[in-house]
């Protein structure tokens, strides 16, 4: 694929939300549900995709980003870029003191032991009620304009906006990272970590970086999820998330980076649409849904559409490509 190709379809892509808020000003609260959720998803691909750590507890990075918002916001710092920041940089802190009991951990171990972490959060907010709200969570959460220009307001324009501004900035910083020195050799420990460490690459440490990373990331995205909303729950340190954000992620395809979004999509807008056709039944057509696209889409709806248009090649059309490709 040409640069001038591959530009060409990534800028088609981020022009896609842009479309929708012209085109759908009724759903921009459900738009910027999307793009946080696309958000939480990236920051799982740095982790599973790339580096190949596998976790069940990544909600754990997104409970404590939305919990640092939302404090701040109670306790009289209402100004939104800074509290997004430093509940990144709180969320990046439990990452680094926890990514030694990750990293050095393979399989199943390394999966309950990402569950436990995730538990033991969700118990502690629970258990500081007094801080935390317990089961009412934190609720009415004021914020000032960003920038001191744009409210937040019911319509959810300025949520969208928001959401989507930051979910392209923490796209182009993993853009960045996925094609560095740095991106390259995480693939190369997803691959064979044992032939890379012969190598003299200290995978230990590369390990700690890219997990600490996406700790980060993924407090930003609770973060967000916390001043959009004006609401902090217990669910956003729940496992059902990190089981959603893995869904998500498979769906869309692990690897990409654009498949985050696109899983985050598929998956919200299906479960929306899903919800108001069958109430009662949604959740079996959408578990359903998921089985056959694993079964049969393997990459994910990225992977798919790679398959379709290669078998077509006189259409001339062409896809996003996984990062790193050539």
């Amino acid at each position: 694929m040409t640069a001038e190709r591959r530009a060409l379809l990534e800028l088609g892509f981020w022009l896609l939300p842009v479309a929708g808020y012209f085109l759908f000003p009724d759903y921009l609260v459900l738009g910027s549900q999307v793009l946080i959720a696309g958000l939480f998803a990236l920051s799982l691909d740095l982790c599973l995709g790339y580096a190949g750590i596998v976790t069940l507890g990544h909600a754990a990075f997104y409970g404590v980003g939305a919990y640092t918002a939302g404090l701040l916001a109670t306790h009289g710092w209402h100004e939104p870029l800074s509290a997004l920041l430093a509940a990144g940089g709180m969320a990046a802190a439990v990452g680094f003191a926890t990514s030694f009991l990750i990293v050095d951990r393979q399989g199943l171990t390394r999966l309950m032991v990402s569950l436990g972490i995730g538990f033991l959060l969700y118990e502690l907010a629970n258990r500081a009620s007094s801080i935390t709200g317990g089961t009412d969570g934190l609720s009415s959460l004021v914020l000032d304009p960003v920038l001191g220009l744009w409210r937040f307001e019911l319509s959810g324009s300025t949520a969208y906006v928001y959401a989507g501004c930051v979910a392209l900035a923490a796209f182009l910083l993993s853009r960045r990272v996925a094609r560095s020195p740095f991106g390259l050799v995480l693939q190369g420990v997803r691959e064979n970590a044992p032939r890379m460490s012969a190598l003299g690459v200290p995978v230990r440490r590369r390990l700690i970086a890219v997990y600490t990373l996406a700790a980060a990331l993924a407090g930003v995205a609770g973060a967000l999820s916390a001043q959009t909303t004006g609401f902090v729950g217990l669910e956003a340190l729940g496992f059902e998330r990190s089981a959603s954000v893995l869904i998500m992620l498979v769906l869309g395809g692990a690897g990409r980076l654009y498949g985050a979004f696109l899983g985050s999509a598929a998956f919200l807008l299906l479960r929306h649409l899903l919800s108001e056709h069958s109430p009662a039944f949604w959740q079996f057509w959408l578990g359903a849904l998921v089985v056959l696209l694993t079964l049969f889409a393997r990459g994910g709806l990225l992977g798919a559409a790679e398959r379709v248009l290669g078998a077509r090649p006189r259409r001339g059309a062409a896809v996003l490509p996984a990062e790193g490709s050539t």
